[in-house]
């Protein structure tokens, strides 16, 4: 019964490791401690039910019972008896979890928040695993079958990231299951008393046999190459979170790779990419507005001392209607209706780009969700790299007066609750408290900071600062006066939320070269500006970073170029920059004191961005899979050249005629060296067995010479007359090069090798032909033999070299066994 107890709490513990693959899916740790003590409860009430020497069904009912006990206690709904025994009314309570939580699934993305609809979930699930693993391990004695519920846990994260599944986690669970097999292992060896080696040495406990041994190594290697494998892999990257920045949360190292809009480190991807000197096309957008504003992809409205972070997004299916703004007139605004269709190139992120507030949304499957409060498009399984879609949408324009009297948010307002002000530097809340002073309205206040980011105030803009966000960060912006357009969308956003005024930070791309109203959108083009919410109005666009700067920059009417020469305002629909400022002229456009050295956002004067060649990359790729491909062919040529100039060896040569002591005459004969003729026979001889394998036809190693060519001219090249001396010939010549005192001489051996070979390649058919010429078998043969054989070497030293290391063990020496 201890060994049956010691095994069922090995079980319990190898399901706990089993679902470490769940920590990829909430942001805490709750759910492992409630896991914890739901799965000790199960391995707890198994022990006692086995102390008891109940029957199996004793066992289930026992091991239920305890979780459903373990649930009570850390899911109450307040009518439980004793705070941990369930009651009728529990059971409604626990319905209504499982109810919540398919709802949440279909809501929010990953990471998730501690929910007690997910955690009773993820904890009730790994509770019935528990159990099932228990069985099967202890009471059937089958622990391999228990793999399948534990993977059953791991199976809950790939369905979520299609991917980018962890390999930590992975490694982790694999490693319990070893442990309960090789528990499972000892113990059924341990009822056979002591173990002993094959050399009838005993071995303690401590020590494994060196079956066991050979077992762990190849688990270990096992589980080793599945992680590896997979990781040394080559993907198609070069998307946007694959060049820089990484993830806030756990990862494979592939930022970017797999659904998880929820981890993304938006701020890092912008800096990362606007300072890469290479110009990569991220993005190809067509629509029919004649003058479209930023297309977007990402929103950060979390606020901490830290900085701005992106939380993570929930909606319902882009598929399904989404809210038409226009169906809801306002004064001061107008609303017009178009249409883009977008094609992602290089961008490999789960997010997609969109222009704001679309209505809807063609050509996306159903893993792609809307949230309507950020105005992005995301997914948790499919990430956005060669996704063609088209998409409706609405452009709201409005009028600063409109805006000027739209009332303010109270301050207890659940909206504004949500993006609290943020954390108190003295040096921002003096800068704010200076910039809205005598405002009397939210646009006012908003306009006072964003007219202070301006050239006339002393900003610059440049790529060469550090981009955070956190209040030290917008700080030091605030006194060096030099940023990019990370910097100041964040500082914005911080003094407008610093003035009682919800903001965020959203990052997209500006207006790239344009083609008949198709725009190429680069790196360069990324971008990252303000949105500030107004009463009444919802979120309004605010681009604080100098429009001169900015490779496609576009101003409106409640968002002038402060550093405009002469400000003139359009008309409420326009969206062309004040003072006849051409909105793509870039840096090389008016002069400006805050032009950037670093030429990479503007290419020639204002033409289109220049794109660095692709191709020579798959072209080298190519001509190295076709070298790679071509080395057998190569290397059976040159074993055909080698040989063929040792088998064209030279005839004897006879010198004169002289009479011998009886008066007989002699010729004296200066023959061809015996150890080169032996070279050249077996050189022929060789070649003639590669052929023989390149058109597959049997080689029998017993044979003799001429009994193969024998076997060759009856068999196989009765056809031509030529081929069959030829091949007589060469088994001749091998013949007296193995067995003769004097190996053949005077015979042309290469012609016999091109007869034998044109009669073999005639019978052959088209397909043997070919793989005679591209990847001969007779290479192919001799590297995999080569190989073999040098694994086996390894092998046999590696074991040599333990067995030496094993001769002083110091627990061999510690336990007295002196070394044999």
């Amino acid at each position: 019964m201890t060994a049956h107890r010691n095994l069922g709490f090995v079980a319990a513990a190898a399901t706990l490791l089993a679902a470490a693959p769940l920590s990829a899916i909430f942001q805490r740790w709750t759910w492992l401690v409630e896991a914890t003590i739901a799965v000790g409860a199960v391995a707890a009430a198994a022990a006692l039910s086995r102390l008891a020497r109940a029957p199996l069904w004793g066992q289930i009912l026992a091991m239920l019972a305890g979780l459903l006990i373990a649930l009570t206690w850390l899911f109450p709904g307040g009518t439980e008896f004793l705070a941990f025994l369930p009651t009728p009314a529990t059971f409604g309570h626990f319905g209504e979890l499982l109810g919540a939580s398919m709802q949440d699934m279909r809501s929010y993305g990953v990471k998730v928040k501690d929910l007690d609809s997910l955690l009773f979930l993820a904890v009730l699930g790994i509770g019935v695993v528990a159990v099932v693993v228990d069985v099967l391990t202890v009471a059937l004695r089958r622990p391999a079958l228990a793999g399948l519920p534990m993977l059953a846990i791991y199976s809950v994260p790939v369905a979520v990231y299609v991917d980018s599944v962890p390999a930590t986690p992975f490694v982790v669970g694999a490693c319990g299951y070893l442990w309960l097999l090789v528990t499972d292992n000892v113990d059924r060896v341990r009822r056979f008393g002591r173990r002993f080696t094959g050399e009838g040495r005993d071995v303690d406990v401590w020590e494994a046999s060196p079956l066991a041994a050979a077992g762990r190594r190849l688990a270990v290697v096992g589980v080793a190459v599945a992680v590896a494998l997979p990781l040394a892999v080559p993907g198609m990257t070069g998307g946007l979170l694959d060049r820089i920045g990484d993830s806030t949360g756990d990862g494979n190292g592939r930022p970017g790779q797999g659904g998880n809009a929820g981890r993304i480190d938006l701020f890092a991807a912008l800096s990362g990419q606007l300072n890469q000197s290479e110009v990569t096309e991220l993005v190809k957008v067509t629509t029919n507005e004649p003058a479209p504003f930023y297309l977007r992809f990402g929103v950060a409205d979390e606020l901490s001392p830290d900085g701005f972070r992106d939380r993570v997004p929930s909606g319902k299916s882009v598929n399904r209607d989404l809210a038409d703004p226009s169906e809801q007139p306002g004064r001061g605004v107008e609303r017009h209706r178009y249409r883009a269709s977008v094609e992602v190139k290089n961008l490999n992120m789960p997010l997609l780009p969109v222009y704001a507030e679309p209505v809807k949304v063609d050509s996306l499957g159903g893993n792609w969700r809307y949230d309507p409060q950020l105005r992005i498009v995301f997914s948790n399984r499919e990430n956005s790299r060669g996704k063609r879609y088209s998409f409706d949408y609405v452009r709201s324009t409005y009028s600063p007066s409109a805006l000027r009297a739209a009332p303010s948010l109270p301050a207890d307002d659940p909206i504004l609750r949500q993006q609290p002000i943020p954390p108190p530097v003295r040096a921002v809340d003096d800068l704010v408290a200076r910039l809205v002073k005598n405002k009397q309205n939210d646009y006012d206040k908003v306009r006072a900071i964003y007219d202070y980011f301006s050239v006339e105030n002393g900003f610059s803009y440049s790529l060469s600062t550090r981009g955070g966000t956190s209040g030290d960060d917008i700080t030091d912006f605030l006194t060096s006066k030099v940023g990019f357009c990370q910097q100041y969308a964040a500082a914005m956003a911080w003094l407008v939320r610093a003035a009682g005024i919800r903001a965020r930070v959203v990052f997209g791309f500006t207006n790239g070269s344009n083609s008949g109203g198709s725009y190429v959108l680069t790196n360069k083009n990324l971008h990252a500006w303000t949105e500030v919410f107004f009463n009444g109005f919802g979120w309004v666009p605010f681009d604080a970073t100098p429009a001169a700067s900015v490779q496609g920059s576009v101003r409106s009417a409640w968002a002038p170029d402060a550093d405009a020469p002469d400000e003139i305002t359009p008309s409420p629909g326009s969206t062309s920059a004040p003072g006849g400022v051409d909105p793509s002229a870039g840096p090389n456009g008016p002069d400006r004191l805050d032009k950037d050295a670093d030429q990479g956002l503007s290419v020639g004067d204002g033409g289109p961005t220049r794109q660095s060649p692709v191709w020579p990359w798959w072209a080298a790729g190519l001509v190295a899979l076709l070298a790679l491909l071509a080395m057998p062919a190569l290397r059976r040529s040159t074993l055909r050249r080698r040989r063929r100039a040792r088998a064209a060896a030279p005839a004897a040569t006879t010198l004169a005629a002289i009479p011998g002591p009886r008066g007989e005459v002699r010729d004296i004969v200066v023959g061809v060296d015996a150890d080169r003729a032996r070279t050249d026979a077996h050189a022929a001889w060789d070649e003639l067995l590669d052929t023989l394998v390149d058109f597959q036809v049997r080689v029998d190693g017993t044979e003799t010479p001429r009994a193969t060519a024998e076997r060759l001219a009856r068999e196989t090249l009765t056809e031509d007359a030529g081929a069959v001396d030829g091949v007589r010939l060469l088994g001749r010549a091998e013949e007296r090069a193995r067995y003769a005192r004097d190996p053949l001489t005077g015979e042309a051996l290469h012609p016999a090798l091109r007869s034998v070979r044109g009669a073999l390649a005639s019978r052959a058919d088209r397909r043997t032909r070919i793989m005679a010429a591209l990847l001969p078998p007779s290479v192919l043969l001799r590297w995999r033999t080569a190989a073999a054989e040098r694994s086996a070497r390894l092998v046999t030293g590696g074991g040599q070299l333990r067995q030496r290391l094993l001769r002083w063990s110091p627990r061999r020496l510690l336990a007295g066994r002196p070394a044999r």
